[in-house]
């Protein structure tokens, strides 16, 4: 019977062996599965531009680029931050009256001893400024020999347009730029200027140091001369050279005019402090009227040196000169100058047309020249002087007192100025004085003093100062000769032309 096979439990083995076979390893069949989408290619094709190898290198290159530029800007800030922590720059304009007085400061010599002084302070541009003057006295001159005199010429250079670096002192450098603009803005047509100093900020101190030196060297320069100004536009400038201060003493007025004149400047100039604590503008005016040639200009001229001031000139006759334009030149009126102005009664008058057209330009008006001088535009710490051949052509408000201060008639030569003269033209000479009463009498026989009271049949005559000593100088150390040909004082009357023929050829006189 066969052996019965439980159906649970534990599976029994075999009661006899069977042949071993060999393990079939299971087979694993693979599910079936979705494959993968290929890309789908960029619409820009930007996959096969990143792709080559040429692209791939330019977006590298331009990286680098980007990474320079950037790195470039930040050095060059940096840069600028460094300069501006550590430097100090100052412009000066040419406006400025420092400009000149810096370039000259400049051109002086320094001890540039040392290796690295020596390579630095190399000036390699530079400009030439040159003043000349006659030799005085000259040489005495032989019969046939020409009449020009030795000349002395004075070169001092400059540094000139460019960049330049001078030694101060030693362990002190200052860089200097001088630039040229590339426009016009005077009158003249010259190109703006500017001139800039660079130096370490450790360094600013020597600032004070450098502009000190400066005026005192632009002061060097001007000492015993007297500076005159005149308006150019919107602007002072200086009108020529520099000129020999005038003696006082050389301007001879009548007795105790000068005096008084001078003595009331000198107190309007000691009484600052007085018009301050009144309330009052600081400024004095002064009118000095009479015939022409009696020395009104030469006085102020004169007054100028002994104040050792400036004088500054307007002439209002100016074709351009206008009310604005005056209240703007009196605002700005150098430092320690008299103001002066000329021939107000004809600068004032009205004038005819100058072209055919009948256009003379803007011109100054009587209100417009009030304003100036005493109204809400006008300036303070002023001297003015005004000059006139006739008084009684002016505006009795233009004269009034606050405008004009001080009137004073400067007038024909006196006997006391001719003899003053007399002495100061003859003097060495002269010694016993005889040679000037004898001059003196001449010209009261001439009548030159206004006539004499007690003999009617002298006729009443006047003559100038300068046409004295137009006489004095052309008889330069011969009294006799002076003496003989007073009669060359007597004042000439002259007729007018006769107007030529149309169509006349006049011939040169």
């Amino acid at each position: 019977m066969p052996p019965t096979i439980p159906t649970t439990g534990a599976q029994p083995q075999p009661a006899f062996p069977f042949p071993s076979t060999p393990a079939i390893p299971p087979q694993t069949t693979a599910l079936p599965t979705a494959s993968a989408p290929p890309p789908t290619p960029s619409i820009f094709g930007l996959d096969a531009l990143f792709n080559n190898p040429v692209f791939a290198g330019g977006i590298g290159l331009a990286g680098l680029g980007a990474a320079a530029a950037f790195g470039r800007r930040a050095l060059i800030a940096g840069a600028g931050l460094l300069r501006r922590q550590l430097l100090v720059n100052i412009e000066i304009s040419k406006r400025d009256p420092s400009y000149n007085w810096v370039l000259a400061w400049l051109a002086q010599p320094r001890d540039n001893r040392g290796f690295l002084a020596s390579r630095l302070t190399r000036l390699r541009n530079l400009s030439i400024v040159t003043t000349t003057k006659s030799l005085s006295p000259r040489p005495a001159m032989a019969e046939g020999e020409s009449g020009g005199g030795k000349i002395h010429a004075d070169f001092r250079v400059q540094p000139g347009f460019g960049r330049h670096v001078v030694r101060h002192a030693p362990g002190v450098y200052i860089a200097v730029n001088r630039e040229k603009a590339g426009t016009a803005t005077t009158a003249t047509g010259e190109p703006h200027e500017t001139l800039t100093l660079t130096m370490l900020w450790m360094h600013r101190h020597v600032l004070a140091d450098v502009f000190t030196q400066a005026h005192a060297l632009a002061q060097s320069f001007q000492e015993g001369k007297t500076v005159v100004y005149t308006a150019r536009r919107m602007e002072w400038a200086v009108l020529g050279k520099p000129r020999l201060k005038r003696p006082l003493g050389s301007v001879i007025l009548d007795e105790g005019v000068k005096e008084a004149l001078v003595k009331d400047v000198k107190d309007f100039l000691a009484a600052q402090q007085w018009y301050t604590d009144r309330g009052v503008p600081y400024r004095r005016g002064y009118l000095l009227y009479g015939p022409p040639g009696t020395g009104k200009t030469s006085f102020i001229q004169a007054l100028a040196g002994e104040l050792d001031y400036s004088v500054a000139m307007i002439n209002l006759s100016e074709v351009g000169m206008t009310d604005d334009l005056l209240a703007q030149l009196l605002t700005q009126l150098p430092e320690k100058s008299i103001l002066l102005l000329e021939d107000v009664d004809a600068a004032l008058a009205n004038r005819r047309q100058r072209d055919p057209d009948g256009y003379t330009g803007p011109t100054v008006t009587a209100s417009g020249l009030l304003n100036a001088l005493d109204g809400l535009a006008a300036g303070e710490d002023r001297i003015t002087f005004l000059t006139t051949n006739h008084i009684d052509r002016l505006d009795p408000a233009l004269i009034r007192p606050g405008r004009v201060d001080m009137m004073v008639r400067i007038g024909e030569a006196t006997r006391y100025q001719a003899g003053q003269m007399w002495d100061r033209y003859y003097g060495d000479i002269d010694e016993d004085h005889s040679g000037r009463e004898r001059f003196l009498k001449r010209l009261d026989e001439l009548g030159l003093f206004g006539g004499d009271e007690k003999n009617p049949e002298v006729p009443k005559r006047h003559t100038s100062t300068a046409a004295i000593q137009g006489l004095f100088q052309f008889h330069k150390g011969d009294m006799e000769g002076a003496i003989k040909n007073a009669d060359a004082l007597i004042p000439r009357t002259f007729e007018a032309e006769q107007m030529p023929v149309e169509g006349a050829i006049k011939s040169p006189a």
